[in-house]
């Protein structure tokens, strides 16, 4: 792989050539300008304009896509220096009457986001929207016994769309179709980047639909596509299992058989979709806790948790990655979870996290993870101006973050798919963290002051992401901590000193410095970084 000097901009049609000889896209089509997904050696890039790409992403609000809205909207991406904006689309103004479809909505977004140099992310409210299908059109309302609702165990309507319909599934596959086929035609220059098919899709309040159509279903063999060896491992099934969801699944089968139906639903709208126009499509996910193996009676029942990736994978190849909504609290708990959803057959996006200062330190660990994207969730005002006042200070702990990356978002999605990141972020206990770095250990205090002793984070919003550049030359950025770099290996012990750290930022690819730190600003026990990230050039060296 050809390695890419940090001190310039070379991204080249040879430097393309190189660095994915052998990579997998997974969005394939046969126009190379296109937006798509790249995997290679277990890492993902998202390529866009012909080179990496970070989305540096905030999402609206369910309700502000109306272009009264979106003057607020525009407002909240300015102050956050975003480079991607996730609008929703919603079914019931694109489709108002049977085949009859109003694209002035797209129009809006498209014209509005490339007057402000913004790439979208557009969100497909269709049947299902955080389990339930408010954005189906009127028309589909009204009808309820040609588009049923879920049937609960005990005979009891469920506020949830049965994926079992086909007059639905069509109905949905006609729209997406129309969606996707309006985008190819009116956006030749790639202003979206990517679509979210559905919104949160599962099942509240039942873990499955109980109708004789679903009954039906369920008493049936499971799927050949489940039956594989290799998924029913992942599934902590015997591999040579087989019969109905029951003799299979146990205890599970229930979460199991509406996990394979939402699926299989969603994977038939998406390829109908990427027919018509092949850019990546994604679907996210209402999380569960990922430490305490709970009942889907406890979480949203069906959609791609983490227990059921593999059902999701199985059942809906047409879904280029499937993206965790982070809105649990604990760093634990927000860690494991990107570490659930960093695999090789999954691009790690967070497309969703709650608007809370705490969250923006898992940007870093995103990044670290390969990641090519973050984005927390209801940026906007919602149409209250009244929030106006505090809209900036709600939005900073972001903005800051990407105030710093933009310049070098580049070079921060090529280095992570090169697997040159590393991240720490500040746990609940405020204890110091190591990063392994080679022939050097960064040790990481949390907290402000100098020497030894740090004035703890009374938020724990600390947190380090350094960069590898070669052995001994480093680019580090965080908030709130403190790093000296012991040397490890066979020099461990040794004595060792800053050969020159600096401060800069990056500008076209080249890291331009704006002073060299020295005496009190790295003798107290090492460069210190307050509430505001910098960026620091470090070089090292054993003397």
């Amino acid at each position: 792989m050809l390695k890419i000097i940090h001190k310039k901009a070379q991204y080249t049609l040879l430097l393309t050539a190189l660095l994915f000889a052998g990579s997998k896209i997974q969005a394939q089509n046969n126009d190379s300008s296109l937006p798509r997904l790249i995997e290679k050696n277990g890492r993902h890039a998202f390529w866009v304009d012909g080179k990496p790409f970070l989305m540096l992403g905030g999402q609206a609000h369910n309700s502000s896509a109306w272009p009264a809205l979106m003057p607020g909207v525009w407002k909240s991406a300015e102050i956050m220096h975003l480079n991607t904006l996730e609008v929703p689309l919603y079914w019931e103004q694109i489709e108002p009457e049977p085949g009859k479809f109003n694209f002035s909505l797209v129009d809006t977004l498209l014209t509005q986001a490339r007057q402000h140099n913004v790439h979208l992310v557009l969100l497909w409210f269709g049947t299902w929207k955080n389990g339930s299908n408010h954005y189906i059109p009127e028309w589909m309302k009204r009808d309820a016994e040609k588009y049923p609702n879920i049937t609960g165990k005990t005979g009891k309507p469920i506020d949830s769309p049965s994926p079992h319909p086909k007059a639905t599934l069509d109905a949905d596959i006609k729209a997406f179709s129309a969606v996707m086929r309006y985008l190819k035609k009116a956006d030749a220059q790639h202003t979206v980047i990517m679509v979210q098919v559905e919104n949160e899709p599962g099942s509240w309040d039942t873990v499955r639909d109980y109708s004789a159509k679903a009954q039906k279903l369920f008493e049936a063999d499971v799927p050949a596509e489940l039956l594989k060896p290799a998924i029913l491992k992942a599934l902590n099934v015997p591999a040579t299992s087989k019969g109905s969801w029951l003799q299979v699944f146990g205890d599970r089968a229930d979460e199991h058989f509406q996990a394979w139906s939402i699926a299989r639903f969603i994977e038939q709208v998406a390829a109908a979709g990427k027919a018509e126009y092949p850019l990546p499509l994604y679907v996210n996910v209402a999380l569960r806790d990922p430490l305490t193996n709970p009942p889907a009676t406890h979480y949203e029942s069906g959609g791609a948790t983490d227990n059921v990736i593999p059902i999701w994978k199985a059942a809906a190849p047409s879904i280029d990655l499937l993206a965790p909504d982070i809105y649990l609290s604990g760093s634990e708990r927000v860690l494991k979870v990107i570490d659930l959803y960093s695999r090789a057959d999954n691009t790690l996006f967070v497309p969703e996290a709650g608007l809370i200062a705490d969250n923006a330190k898992y940007f870093y660990d995103v990044l670290a993870h390969g990641g090519i994207g973050f984005s927390p969730f209801g940026i906007d005002d919602n149409g209250d101006s009244s929030n106006d006042e505090h809209l900036a200070e709600r939005l900073a702990p972001f903005a800051q973050e990407y105030e710093m990356a933009a310049p070098m978002m580049r070079e921060l999605a090529q280095w992570a798919f090169e697997d040159k990141i590393k991240a720490v972020v500040e746990h609940e206990d405020g204890t110091e963290q190591t990063i392994k770095l080679g022939a050097w250990d960064a040790v990481i205090k949390f907290g402000n002051g100098r020497g030894g002793e740090l004035k703890p984070n009374k938020e724990h919003n600390g947190k380090a992401m350094i960069i590898t550049l070669d052995e001994n030359k480093f680019i580090m950025t965080g908030t709130n901590c403190r790093v000296t770099f012991p040397p490890a290996g066979s020099a461990t012990g040794k004595a060792w000193q800053y050969l020159k750290v600096e401060e800069g930022q990056y500008d076209h690819g080249v890291f331009k410095s704006l002073r060299i730190l020295n005496g009190d600003e790295t003798d107290w026990g090492g460069p210190a970084i307050g509430d505001k990230p910098r960026v620091l050039h470090i070089s090292l060296v054993v003397r």
